[in-house]
């Protein structure tokens, strides 16, 4: 979600090929890390792994995330579909109206297969009452011959599969991690004819087919161990990690006469608290499927503390109120560290286990030859041994239970805020908080993130000005729990539609705290003269445009330029579709001239199996934030082709 906010499609690419290249270096040739589930709410435990709660930023850095990785490692998308309930993840049927899965809830996916990726992995979920592995209407109806896929498609680990013959004929090609299902009722189902040897060789040769492509198209020459953390890559954790940050609020504070903003802090400064649970934690999130073991994580009061050799850096973690009070009115800034853990979100595999041990292991195949069933049925021995106890170094995580801080957090901000005029609030998070009860206390607020191993570091180039902040939200924050789609953690059934997070605001007619695409600088840029540059008759379902970006500072930044789209004779899908963006880097008091493709899919609607676009006259808008007021604007006349 952290890259999700840099909204920078070259960025992500280069970080796919980072990736595919320290994954190739330790003989990995398919890399799981291409998430691109749409978080309906923010509360889902692993929406971490995503980009954002759009579908044109989830399919685009999904895109290029994918464009890197292959130079080097089979790219696989997950979770193929709907999956954004952690908790209840092996039981949940999600419903969704055809018009609802194919206008909200696919596209993204088939961007990256347009892509090239060559593969994708099934949730574990139900999907319209089929468990998504063994899905004809997902995997064969839409995957394969709607989008043209070609490639292989994996089942989520383990549970992915509860019917060998149905995962076979819905065009499942592999069931991971081992042989389990399948291995089970393969030969029994050949022998009655309840699965066909045709079917069974269709997808062998998938198989097969897919890695020849791979190995014959991937970059020549593999690469050393040494790639692995290397310089560079370190160096473009700190890059992505720094364009990542959103600084929410920056006004000035009480004991500035000059009516400067508080950040960036001053190059005069001599002595800086920083507080919090977390503010020497090394807090990279999930300990799930995405735990990265990083052999070194910087924290936040070690990189503040190195970033101001000749200051004053004092810790205060204990969690007490008191005592942060007193050390902040003693320093002249404070910086508090708040928000949450892998303890707190994350994926959520043993408490569920442990809790149902009995009815798991049954779903375990006995161990055969791979190291992989043999550790995971030497887990379960143990959890069974334990009594079902969780094991003991691993967080809960699961989806979060509330979208605000912990009561003790707000009265660490209050209490630091009364005596410190410049105090700082960091927000460790990967969705959406709820910040209305204390956000009006402080003068600037930073969303940091999980930041990786250097994104500590980050955060002290942004506090003390060397980095320009340049992060945007990659979605939409609302000030009331009453403004998102119903949730529930345990939930076994639920319904999805159209509305959900900035879509879902503007149609309540309730303004967000911080709206999609919101972001501060250290510069202002403001946006003019929106045109159509270009409009394909070949490519009908894209255009175009071209606008200027001002930078009125004396200092360069980045721009995030987001294209918006109305159409008010669209009654299905009212309010403002993204529908597309770039990142321009403006010198400063510079004036540059930007071209943006905006993808028209967003207002097509899905009838007689097709999505088509309806017509009319749209509003387009060049924009910083969903709903800038400030926002260039021009039209643009719909046609009606069919895709």
């Amino acid at each position: 979600m952290a890259r999700g906010a840099t909204w920078d499609v070259a960025l992500e690419e280069r970080v796919g090929v980072a990736i595919g290249l320290e994954g190739r270096a330790q003989g990995a040739n398919l890399v799981g890390s291409v998430c691109i589930n749409l978080p309906r709410h923010p509360a889902w435990g692993r929406v971490q792994e995503t980009y954002s709660e759009d579908p044109i930023v989830l399919g685009e850095l999904g895109a290029a995330h994918v464009r890197g990785l292959q130079q080097n490692a089979m790219a696989c998308v997950k979770h193929f579909a709907l999956n954004s309930v952690e908790n209840t993840r092996f039981r949940i049927n999600v419903t969704a109206a055809e018009t609802v899965l194919h206008e909200v809830f696919l596209p993204h996916f088939r961007r990256v297969v347009e892509e090239g990726a060559f593969s994708i992995m099934s949730a574990y979920n139900a999907v319209n009452g089929d468990w998504a592995g063994e899905s004809e209407s997902l995997l064969t109806d839409t995957l394969k011959n709607k989008w043209g896929f070609e490639g292989i498609i994996i089942s989520d680990w383990v549970f992915g599969v509860r019917d060998a013959g149905k995962s076979i004929k819905a065009g499942l090609h592999i069931e991971a991690p081992f042989a389990n299902k399948r291995a089970a009722s393969l030969s029994t189902g050949l022998e009655n004819g309840s699965i066909l040897q045709f079917d069974v060789d269709g997808l062998a040769s998938a198989i097969l087919a897919t890695q020849i492509k791979f190995y014959a198209a991937r970059q020549p020459g593999s690469p050393s161990k040494d790639v692995i953390l290397c310089d560079e890559h370190r160096a473009l954790a700190r890059e992505v990690a720094t364009r990542s940050i959103v600084l929410l609020k920056n006004e000035a504070n009480k004991s500035d006469d000059s009516g400067n903003p508080t950040l960036p802090f001053p190059p005069t400064l001599t002595s800086c608290a920083v507080i919090g649970r977390l503010a020497n934690a090394e807090n990279t999130g999930d300990r799930g499927s995405s735990w990265v073991r990083s052999p070194h994580v910087a924290t936040p009061f070690a990189a503040i503390q190195q970033a101001l050799p000749h200051a004053q850096v004092v810790l205060e973690d204990s969690d007490s109120v008191s005592k942060a009070a007193c050390m902040a009115s003693e320093c002249q800034a404070a910086v508090i560290i708040v928000g949450y853990d892998a303890g707190d979100e994350g994926e959520y595999l043993l408490p569920d286990m442990a809790a149902n041990h009995e009815a798991y292991k049954s779903v375990f195949p006995k161990p055969d030859v791979s190291i992989v069933a043999t550790k995971v049925v030497e887990s379960m021995a143990q959890m069974e041994k334990d009594g079902g106890a969780m094991l003991k170094d691993r967080a809960p995580g699961g989806d979060r239970p509330s979208l605000r801080l912990r009561a003790r957090d707000v009265e660490i901000i209050a209490a630091v805020a009364a005596k410190n005029p410049r105090t700082v609030v960091s927000i460790v998070t990967a969705g959406a908080v709820i910040i209305e009860e204390w956000k009006d206390l402080v003068p600037a607020i930073v969303i940091g993130w999980y930041g990786g191993i250097e994104g500590a570091n980050a955060l002290a180039d942004v506090l003390l000005g060397r980095a320009n902040p340049s992060g945007r939200l990659p979605w939409s924050m609302p000030t009331s729990e009453d403004h998102l789609p119903s949730f529930s953690s345990s939930a076994t059934e639920i319904t999805y539609d159209h509305w959900y997070g900035q879509l879902l605001l503007d149609r309540l007619g309730v303004p967000a705290a911080y709206p999609l695409g919101w972001g501060l600088s250290y510069t202002e840029f403001s946006l003019a003269e929106l045109s159509v540059h270009h409009s394909s008759a070949t490519k009908s379902d894209s255009i175009t445009l071209s606008l200027t970006v001002k930078n009125s500072n004396q200092r360069g930044g980045v721009c995030v330029v987001q294209i918006y789209g109305t159409n008010p004779q669209d009654e299905r899908r009212y309010g403002r579709q993204l529908l597309g963006f770039t990142t321009v880097k403006v010198g400063a008091g510079e004036t540059r001239e930007a071209m943006v493709t905006a993808s028209l899919r967003p207002f097509m609607i899905w009838t007689n199996n097709n999505l088509v676009l309806p017509g009319g006259k749209v509003t387009l808008e060049a924009a910083q934030y969903a709903g800038d007021v400030h926002a260039a604007r021009c039209t643009y006349s719909l046609l009606k082709p069919a895709l």
